[in-house]
């Protein structure tokens, strides 16, 4: 008969050790016995995943050696690690590493045995940015998990699943040459899988642009031809209005119309556009940059523009006064304007009349399609596979002889899409690979109108780190 695995649940107190062996137990509901354990203090069970996977998980006291019962309770399960196959040592993602945590892991590591890391308690998306703070174990398998909230478990069913062996149904049964390891797939993780995605319909969008280029037009024309003008809401700085109107099951405001409604007769005009400009762009989402389609850009046009950039948000460029014949052709203008704003390289173009109509009942199908693509996570498996065919196509260059290698690649943060690139020299990765790279993104994923945000880091380097 097969000698099943054992995999051991280890970690200091109330880091949720309990919680996992009980969700591991009744996860596939394939739970083949109940066997009391050696003590009180470690519990086992066998269970089965993928249908065909069966092994031994063992659930142990927390290691705490601050008394004489507790220290007791930590041979225990230090006994309960020796014993096993494989290691799972469990630390509170609540909480920042402790040398603790540190001095444990490293010990079980010394056993030579699979061991992974399990960050629990990351709740939401916002709290996966503390997962990177673990990456610092320099553990084989790191893998960011709420237990409570059954989330991001896919990966770590994964690592499970290349450590346990099939039931055997028949002998000689070898691994074909697909199943050679690739390494990308070290510990690529899939923090993206097993949302409980939260509905994200709520989009905030800042038109802007110099004088006269129809701003205030546009906003009475959106508003008029929706039926279901919501509220307007007044704010807590001087004279802005916020105004929602609700849109293919979006919420959509525009935020501080009053200025664009209003138009400032106080001298040093452009001045004071930027100023309003950076403060309404610090509360949206989605940027309406309206340019007037009949004069060439301006240097206030191009200062704009790099505010967008510079807060990273999602783009419309609005060509207004399309009604106005001019001699340049579409393709003209536009050659002009992304010659001018390099910087909103990303952002599509909607030409249209506000004063018109023409084409303005297309914009608030543009806001919810943009902003679905600015809240969108990839895969981190497509986003790999993607990593590879780029590398494939130009490999990583070297710098003065130092070879860079671009172990895997894995989103951390939307709106916008924010990805990190790991690497063993980020400080070798040349810009212009790093801006080939975000170009490949782009031809495989639809991110049009939005900007994208990529790091080089080190495995274990926060992501918030300044780039030496």
């Amino acid at each position: 008969m097969q000698e099943l695995k054992k995999v051991a649940i280890l970690g200091r107190p109330n880091v949720g050790k309990s919680s996992l062996f009980n969700r591991l137990a009744r996860q596939r509901d394939a739970i083949t016995s109940d066997m009391s354990g050696t003590t009180r203090d470690v519990k086992k069970r066998i269970v089965t995943i993928s249908g065909d996977r069966e092994f031994e998980i063992l659930d142990t006291g927390g290691i705490d050696y601050s008394s004489e019962l507790f220290s007791k309770v930590a041979e225990f399960s230090l006994r309960a690690a020796d014993e096993a196959d494989i290691i799972l040592y469990m630390v509170d993602g609540k909480t920042l590493p402790s040398e603790e945590d540190r001095e444990l892991f490293y010990k079980l590591q010394e056993q030579g045995k699979p061991l992974a890391l399990i960050v629990n308690k990351i709740d939401n998306d916002k709290e996966e940015e503390r997962y990177w703070e673990f990456l610092e174990f320099g553990a084989d398998a790191t893998f960011p998990m709420s237990v409570s909230h059954n989330r991001y478990f896919n990966d770590f069913y994964a690592w499970l699943e290349e450590l346990i062996p099939a039931i055997e149904e028949e002998e000689g049964l070898e691994l074909t040459e697909d199943a050679e390891i690739d390494p990308f797939d070290e510990i690529v993780r899939d923090i993206n899988t097993v949302h409980e995605e939260e509905v994200d319909n709520k989009i905030r969008v800042a038109i802007i642009g110099r004088v006269n280029t129809g701003k205030s037009s546009l906003l009475n024309a959106l508003l008029g031809e929706e039926r279901s003008v919501v509220s307007d809401v007044a704010g807590t700085t001087i004279d802005p209005i916020d105004e929602m109107i609700e849109h293919d099951d979006h919420e959509i405001t525009f935020i501080d119309t009053a200025g664009i409604r209003k138009r400032s007769k106080i001298v040093g005009i452009e001045k004071y556009a930027l100023t309003r400009t950076t403060e309404m762009l610090k509360k949206a989402n989605l940027v309406l940059l309206m340019l007037d389609s009949t004069t060439q850009i301006s240097e206030l046009d191009e200062r704009v523009a790099g505010l967008i950039e510079e807060h990273k948000l999602a783009c419309l460029i609005v060509l207004n006064k399309w009604d106005i014949k001019e001699d340049r052709t579409y393709e003209e203008v536009v050659d002009d304007i992304r010659d001018e704003l390099k910087f909103l390289h990303y952002a599509p173009f909607i030409t249209i009349s506000a004063k018109t109509g023409l084409r303005v009942h297309k914009i608030l199908d543009e806001i919810t399609a943009i902003y679905g693509r600015y809240k969108q996570r990839i895969p981190t498996s497509e986003l790999n596979d993607t990593l590879r065919q780029a590398i494939r196509r130009h490999h990583v260059p070297a710098h003065n002889g130092a070879v860079v290698n671009i172990k895997f690649a894995t989103q951390y943060e939307t709106k916008p899409p924010k990805i990190a690139l790991i690497t063993n020299r980020p400080e070798f990765l040349h810009f212009s690979y790093i801006r080939y790279l975000a170009n490949f993104f782009r031809s495989k994923f639809d991110f049009e109108g939005v900007p994208l945000d990529i790091v080089a880091r080190k495995r274990g380097q926060r992501v918030d780190d300044e780039d030496e």
